[in-house]
């Protein structure tokens, strides 16, 4: 099984995940879509989701699950070291 870098010691503040958010670079697809999936299922309405994700297809499957899932993908902004970092609100706030 393939797990997630830790990411939280060291670099740019920019690049590390805040509390509560999801580091999922590293991954490849499936895993950032599947994972960002769970991860809203367990938020509650209207709470934000941020996620840190570097596969190529992540923007297109995250948006797309987004769109899928009734959510608001409320920004897309380039990590320097590679990747992107997802504001994702849930459905129903």
């Amino acid at each position: 099984m393939v797990e997630a870098k830790d990411r939280t010691a060291g670099g740019d503040a920019k690049e590390r995940p805040a509390p509560g958010a999801i580091d999922l670079r590293g991954l490849k697809c499936p895993l950032p879509a599947l994972r960002t999936r769970k991860a809203l299922a367990h938020r509650t309405p209207g709470a934000t989701l941020i996620v840190l994700a570097d596969d190529p297809l992540a923007r297109l499957d995250i948006a797309h699950l987004c769109r899928e899932g009734g959510h608001a993908l409320d920004a897309v902004e380039p990590l320097d070291a590679g990747g992107w970092r997802f504001r994702i609100r849930t459905r129903g706030g």
